[in-house]
């Protein structure tokens, strides 16, 4: 045992460290291949951005493992460039008759159709980190500010797979979300957890143990939805529904009271409206 764990020890810096690019490299080539992000959280992006910028600043103070300071600067690198691929590619908003798309954050927050926001609000995120870390850094509160920064960086980032998860669960499917990314998750969270634990003392703050242990039980759920779910029912595109179409003759007739001229009909559903020609 003290054998794997010495071999554990001096493979998981490596692992860790480039587990950004591993886990994210095939969803952002799927989305840029597809010319679509439908079905791929955005909250993605945003959780691990800030909570990497927030890591970021944490290190300064807690000068934890160098292997996962790299990995904190890499995943911004590498979600920089899904967020840019993903907001390039989304799909336009569905017009449905009589559907109401309002959302439920305030000044539609991370939910904008422009993407000038999304990098204004990363931008004055960093800025107003540096000026903090530039006040505080010669005073005694230096040590204790860090200290919130890494607590909040890593609940942040313990909530990832979250909305992947509410997403999955609301379409019933898994369409758009890659399989490698989940199988990546599952397993180097694996990974990392056994690294944490086999760690000298000191060297990983229990912070990361906790949420990391939290991140863990998150991906084995994303892999149950996929093994149950797969990419989800047959006509099923992002959030939308398609109808089927009518089965029984003469809607027309018993809704407008006509039959036999050409035009069209419509006809209300559960709040779904479809149309189909009258028959002559």
């Amino acid at each position: 045992m003290g054998f794997l764990n010495a071999i554990i020890k001096n493979i998981a810096p490596v692992f860790i460290a480039t587990s950004p690019v591993t886990s994210y490299a095939d969803q952002i080539y799927a989305i840029h291949r597809t010319r679509s992000s439908a079905g791929f959280s955005l909250d993605i992006p945003l959780i691990m951005l800030v909570a990497s910028i927030l890591k970021v600043f944490y290190w300064f103070g807690a000068h934890f493992s160098t292997s996962l300071l790299i990995q904190a600067l890499l995943t911004i690198a590498v979600h920089i460039l899904l967020l840019h691929v993903a907001l390039s590619h989304r799909p336009a908003p569905t017009h449905l008759p009589f559907q109401h798309s309002a959302s439920i954050r305030p000044y539609d927050f991370w939910q904008w159709r422009n993407p000038r926001p999304y990098w204004s609000f990363i931008t004055y995120f960093s800025i107003a980190l540096l000026l903090a870390h530039m006040l505080l850094s010669p005073t005694r509160m230096f040590i204790p500010y860090t200290n919130l920064l890494g607590m909040v960086a890593l609940a942040i980032e313990a909530t990832l797979p979250l909305p992947q998860l509410l997403a999955n669960w609301q379409r019933r499917g898994c369409k758009g979300f890659r399989p490698s990314v989940i199988a990546n998750w599952v397993v180097g969270d694996s990974f990392k957890m056994w690294f944490f634990f086999a760690s000298s003392s000191g060297e990983v703050p229990w912070a990361f143990k906790a949420c990391g242990i939290f991140q863990a039980c998150c991906d084995l759920g994303l892999a149950a939805q996929y093994l149950v779910w797969g990419d989800g029912p047959v006509g099923v595109v992002g959030k939308e529904v398609r109808s089927p179409p009518p089965e029984i003759d003469g809607f027309v007739s018993e809704k407008l009271g006509e039959r036999g001229a050409m035009g069209v009909g419509i006809e209300m559903d559960g709040g779904q409206a479809w149309e189909r020609p009258r028959g002559l």
